[in-house]
């Protein structure tokens, strides 16, 4: 019998200087790749950068609308208002301002995004060995996520700085190429990451929310809902759970980050306002405009990006720990005290 210990997520581990980790003993069965071996985190940075890139991309539409509700709400009065004014002032071509940087901008997000929270996960898990993994695995999720999201958002800023602009500055620029030397002209290089620290406060939070509440509801989904376990579920359901446990956990990124969004949209339109002054300006109430569009938009984008990385590490047959188990030594402590 194997005796080699294993974490919570059902993987090996193995020591390495300074940390325990997941292991990446040998490729076994019908894996491409050891678990945490750097070939399954590149795969999965690459998962990453399919989910957040084309997701976003698709949804431009409303984010173009869902921006200019929150910059000039006197104007666009809501979704459906925002779609008619869009389309009569530069028809329907207008609608996709802004799908370069998006595309550019949120793959970068995605690689780091994803390819980081999978190190994290794995380093932090090791740091506190396969019992604190599991007990303390929602606090991991968050710490992991935080952490991932905190390099993610570097990479995403330069492009959202354009984007934004873009969508919301009628003639500034209409294109990648035209707004990126603009941009530089006017701002220096300052320009393109003065929205980053209000973009942290949104992004962080959303992605904590993200990824924590996917984890959960999936581990409850095959524990209360899914009458079988998921090693025994096809392919197929195993994906359906995931899309629906996307979408729950992207409801709730949407409300947890909505105010920050709000303040990166119209802070990114004004030259010269600081993330403080755009805030007072919004006032609570502004605060909160746009969050229906938003909702819809990142509920539908969150449960195609997990579908979407979910069904990268199917089709490259990367090992898939299945949901946190409580270890046998912990149910041994547990047992010893009743």
């Amino acid at each position: 019998m194997d005796k080699t210990p294993s974490t919570a997520f059902g993987m090996p581990l193995k020591a390495t200087p300074g940390i325990r980790r997941f292991s990446a003993a040998a490729a076994k069965g019908n894996h491409s790749c050891e678990f945490g071996s750097g070939k399954y985190y590149a795969l999965c940075a690459f998962g990453g950068v399919l989910s957040c890139g084309l997701t976003h991309t698709l949804v431009v539409p409303l984010d173009l609308v869902k921006c200019r509700i929150q910059v000039d709400p006197a104007k666009y009065k809501g979704i459906v208002n925002g779609f008619k004014l869009s389309v009569a002032e530069e028809g329907p071509k207008g609608l996709a301002k802004g799908w370069a940087p998006t595309f550019i901008g949120y793959s970068a997000q995605g690689l780091c995004k994803f390819g980081f929270y999978e190190v994290f996960k794995n380093v932090y898990s090791g740091m506190i060995g396969e019992e604190k993994t599991y007990t303390w695995r929602t606090s991991l999720y968050l710490a992991s996520s935080a952490s991932a999201e905190f390099f993610a958002d570097i990479a995403l800023a330069p492009m959202e700085a354009v984007k934004v602009r873009i969508q919301t500055q009628p003639g500034w620029a209409s294109t990648l190429r035209e707004g990126v030397p603009k941009l530089y002209a006017a701002e220096g290089i300052s320009g393109f990451y003065k929205g980053l620290p209000p973009l942290w406060m949104r992004q962080i939070p959303y992605t904590m929310m993200k990824f924590a509440c996917f984890e959960r509801t999936v581990e409850a989904l095959y524990k209360y809902v899914v009458p079988k376990p998921r090693a025994e579920c096809s392919k197929a359901e195993q994906l359906t759970v995931t899309f629906a446990s996307g979408y729950i956990a992207g409801v709730f990124c949407a409300v947890v980050s909505h105010p920050a969004d709000s303040v990166v949209s119209k802070l990114n339109s004004e030259k010269g306002s600081s993330a403080l002054d755009v805030a007072k300006k919004l006032g609570m109430s502004g605060l909160w405009k746009g969050l229906g569009p938003r909702i819809v938009m990142v509920g539908t984008l969150t449960a195609l990006q997990w579908f979407i990385y979910d069904t990268v590490k199917v089709a490259f047959r990367l090992p898939r720990p299945p949901p946190a188990q409580m270890p046998e030594s912990l149910k041994r402590k547990m047992a010893q005290k009743q």
